[in-house]
């Protein structure tokens, strides 16, 4: 009987031991990890997919990463600051940019995610059509009782010039329509002079704001806002895997073209099967 015990536990390891599993074992140290920069709402992947390749647990991790716009992450890994970014799409401003400092970049979908609009729980808003959110961003719907809501002025926050949230609201949805001057406050600039700058989300309940899923969700996740359907279609995990969800967008791996082999190796780490599964696991969505 002992010797069939040790049989069948012998075949369920060669079993368990097929191809199709996915490696775990460390594939870099902390000498030769490569210096990675991410976008505000995927620094908690990266350190995901470090602490999976590096074998240890996040909480021995001791990176720094950008933590205002997009722009600041690309001028990095166009500077030679760093060696690979995960980030949004990239803006016409850090285009040319690159092209101005001779540098080729490489830039690969790894992640998909939604793009949403977010309002005040409040707001009895629910759901948009494509073109009414155009329209509230052009100027020309300014009051919510147009869509179906209260009789009160539409309040659309924008975000700088640069973040990846803005590049992709121009790209994604307001495409060949121009957007609307934003709302702006008074702030104190570097040298003590007022400037006007972009305001911030507030969720007043009249606001209406965007930006992408995982941070709406996971990030800046609050009881007293919700997500609005688009065209009847609700942002959640599912919907963006099965493509339902109408405004759809990526997380970009980018390096410069002059990459060096272990730059390169991490970036297929990623791409691959474990790095999908540490994507997933991390409550993102691979794109493949």
């Amino acid at each position: 009987m002992k010797k069939l015990f040790v049989l069948l536990l012998t075949l369920t390891l060669i079993a368990g031991c097929t191809p199709k599993d996915v490696p775990n074992e460390p594939i870099f140290t902390m000498e030769n990890y490569p210096k990675v920069d991410a976008s505000l709402a995927i620094h908690p992947l990266v350190d995901s997919i470090a602490a999976d390749f590096l074998g240890i647990p996040e909480y021995e991790l001791n990176f720094e990463y950008t933590t205002t716009r997009s722009s600041e992450v690309y001028h990095n890994l166009i500077d030679g600051k760093v060696d690979v970014i995960f980030a949004a799409e990239i803006s016409e401003e850090d285009k040319e940019y690159a092209k101005d400092m001779g540098v080729e970049l490489n830039i690969v979908p790894a992640t998909s995610s939604a793009f949403v609009f977010i309002v005040n729980t409040e707001n009895p808003i629910n759901d948009l059509a494509f073109d009414e959110v155009q329209k509230i961003y052009t100027g020309e719907i300014t009051d919510w009782s147009t869509v179906g809501g209260k009789d009160a002025p539409i309040i659309a926050y924008q975000r700088p010039t640069g973040s990846g949230s803005q590049t992709a609201m121009l790209s994604l949805v307001m495409k060949d329509k121009e957007i609307m001057i934003p709302p702006t406050e008074q702030v104190r600039g570097e040298m003590g002079e007022l400037i006007n700058a972009v305001a911030e989300y507030d969720n007043a309940e009249n606001a209406i704001g965007y930006s992408y899923f995982y941070y709406v969700n996971t990030m800046y996740k609050k009881d007293t806002i919700k997500m609005l359907a688009i065209d009847g279609v609700k942002p959640t995990i599912e919907t963006i895997k099965n493509g339902e969800y109408p405004i759809y967008t990526n997380g970009f791996i980018v390096t410069r073209s002059d990459a060096d082999e272990n730059t390169k190796k991490w970036v297929e780490a990623v791409l691959s099967e474990r790095g999908s599964k540490i994507i997933e696991n991390a409550g993102y969505v691979p794109v493949n």
